[in-house]
């Protein structure tokens, strides 16, 4: 496995600047996740790792190796592709043992190490099957047996769930961390789903427009969000207009809550950003952000409500099922914050106050 360092690298398309100096540092053995809507350039960085990409300026290292002028071929690399990209003209056998024969290893080895990744990724009994006799999820299984078969230094893997149905892809999130934690290899995967990355990373970079915006665990980008963008990427996040005074949140209805944290950025407006989660639907006696509920949907664990406050914006919040009649559009309720998980950003969304 090697280390990956991405030094100030740049990629440009004629005169249009896809990726403007981008650093970033992919630990050994890490399942490192590039995640962001698409065109924000994560497989355009990934196809440069690869060499699949020129680079217009920059360095990216393997270790201490810089592999801009390394052919692909020479990167000792495994890919997995959306597609599959599979041979139809060959077995499942044949298919895995293709890198190794490739590299002219003796027929003993071959077979060893053919043998061995048929056991991991649990396709044993398809060996001799072509893979048009696969599904999806099987044909899956064999790209990733090929690939890891040759002991790459580093897995690079563009949106490869993407073709199966949601119950296939949750099998094979698991089946990805498992193996890649199993052979403890450095991974670079992409990603434009949210919850596929935070389910299978070590690290996720949140990328927009060539630029990452943040890099952190899965937990510390949901929680801590850098700027509204990755808040709301992220999840799904309330983005309620509020001013802080002090240390003193005041939405426009007047309501205030103490911010302990903040009691040193002065008087401003901000945007405060409120999971559906981090909401709490109290008696309208109560005092909060007052509220009139104008919709619910039940889904079996959870309810979500959808509330007008009344200054006239609609929050969406969240709240575990219980065995009580669910409020009816109507009803008016009284709104809490859980204060220690709510994020504060500047006004324009590009700095989380919190992580200052």
């Amino acid at each position: 496995m090697a280390k990956i360092s991405v030094k100030n690298v740049i990629k440009k398309y004629g005169e249009n600047t896809v990726i403007p100096k981008l650093s970033v540092e992919i630990g050994k053995g890490e399942l490192f996740t590039l995640l962001g809507p698409s065109g924000c350039g994560k497989t355009t960085l990934l196809r440069m790792i690869a060499g699949f990409n020129s680079i217009e300026g920059g360095d990216i290292f393997f270790d201490d190796k810089r592999i801009n002028d390394v052919d692909p071929s020479k990167r000792n690399i495994g890919m997995v592709f959306q597609n599959y990209a599979i041979f139809p003209n060959m077995t499942v056998r044949a298919n895995v043992a293709f890198g190794l024969k490739n590299r002219k290893l003796d027929k003993a080895e071959v077979t060893k190490r053919t043998e061995e990744f048929l056991e991991l990724m649990q396709i044993k009994q398809y060996a001799d099957r072509m893979p048009e006799r696969l599904s999806g999820g099987q044909q899956q299984r064999v790209a990733l047996a090929r690939a890891l078969v040759i002991k790459p230094d580093v897995l690079l893997m563009d949106e490869p769930l993407s073709n199966l149905d949601a119950k296939l892809r949750l099998e094979m999130r698991r089946v990805i961390r498992n193996t890649q934690k199993n052979v403890g290899i450095t991974t670079v995967y992409v990603t434009h789903d949210q919850e596929e990355a935070m389910a299978i990373s070590d690290k996720i970079a949140i990328m927009k427009e060539g630029v990452i915006q943040q890099i952190g665990t899965s937990k510390f980008v949901y929680q801590r969000p850098s700027n509204t963008f990755v808040a709301n990427f992220i999840g799904r996040s309330n983005m309620v207009e509020a001013e802080l005074d002090n240390g003193t949140l005041i939405f426009k209805s007047g309501y205030k809550t103490g911010f302990e944290p903040l009691r040193k950025e002065g008087k401003k407006p901000v945007i405060c950003s409120i999971r559906p989660e981090e909401f709490v639907i109290c008696d309208n006696s109560q005092e909060g952000i007052k509220g009139i509920v104008k919709e619910s949907m039940y889904l079996g664990l959870n309810t979500h409500y959808f509330v007008e406050l009344n200054w006239g914006e609609t929050v969406e919040i969240i709240e575990e099922s219980s065995v009580d009649d669910i409020m009816e559009p109507g009803k008016e309720v009284s709104l809490r914050i859980k204060e220690n998980k709510v994020n504060i950003f500047e006004a324009d969304g590009s700095k989380n106050l919190l992580m200052s």
